[in-house]
C-alpha cells in the first residue's frame, strides 16, 4: 500500500500491482498476502479465521482511529476472536515528541504516556491498549528499531529504508 499516515482502510479482494493509497488493508482472500512497510513506527498484523489486515500504525494514524477503523470493518466482515502481533517499532524511551504531541496523544491515549523519558511516547503501549479496550489478545514482540541495529530506524540512520509485515489468510 501506499502508506502516508492516515486512517485510511482498504479492502483487497485481488492482487493489484497498484499501490493502493491507504494505512490499512484488510481482506477475506485466503493465500493473498497483505505487507505493511514501517521504519519506526508500528507493524500491526490482525488475524481472524474470517478475514486478516496489515495496518501501518503511526502517532498521526493512532490518533486518527486506524486500529479501531480496521477492527470495524474486520468485524463487519463477521471477525471473531482476533489475533494481533505488533512488530519492532521505536519504543517509548526513544521516541521524543515535542510537548504539544506528547499532549496530543497522552490525551487521547494515556497508555502512551512514558515514565522514562520527558516527552516520549510510547506508541507500541498505546496500541497495546486501544486493542485491549477491544478485547483483542495482543503479542507484542518488544524490540525497539532505534536500538536494535538488525532493523532499519530512520531516527537512528536518517536514510530511506524498511522493513515488511506481512500476513494472509
Amino acid at each position: 500500500m501506499s502508506q502516508s499516515h492516515s486512517d485510511v482502510v482498504k479492502l483487497v479482494h485481488t492482487f493489484s500491482d497498484i499501490d493502493p493509497e491507504a494505512d490499512a488493508l484488510v481482506t477475506q482472500n485466503p493465500g493473498l498476502g497483505l505487507a505493511v512497510l514501517v521504519a519506526d513506527c508500528i507493524p500491526l498484523l490482525l488475524s481472524s479465521h474470517t478475514c486478516v489486515a496489515a495496518v501501518h500504525v503511526g502517532r498521526i494514524g493512532m490518533t486518527h482511529g486506524i486500529i479501531d477503523k480496521t477492527l470495524d470493518i474486520m468485524e463487519g466482515l463477521g471477525a471473531t476472536g482476533i489475533f494481533a502481533w505488533i512488530g519492532p517499532s521505536i519504543c517509548g524511551g526513544c521516541y521524543e515528541v515535542s510537548p504539544e504531541m506528547y499532549e496530543e496523544v497522552t490525551t487521547f491515549f494515556p497508555a502512551s504516556a512514558t515514565s522514562t523519558a520527558q516527552h516520549s511516547l510510547d506508541l507500541p503501549r498505546g496500541a497495546i491498549g486501544i486493542l485491549r479496550e477491544r478485547g483483542i489478545d495482543t503479542h507484542a514482540l518488544g524490540i525497539c528499531t532505534l536500538e536494535n541495529s538488525q532493523f532499519f530506524s530512520y531516527r537512528r540512520d536518517k536514510t530511506i529504508g524498511r522493513q515488511a509485515g506481512v500476513i494472509s489468510l
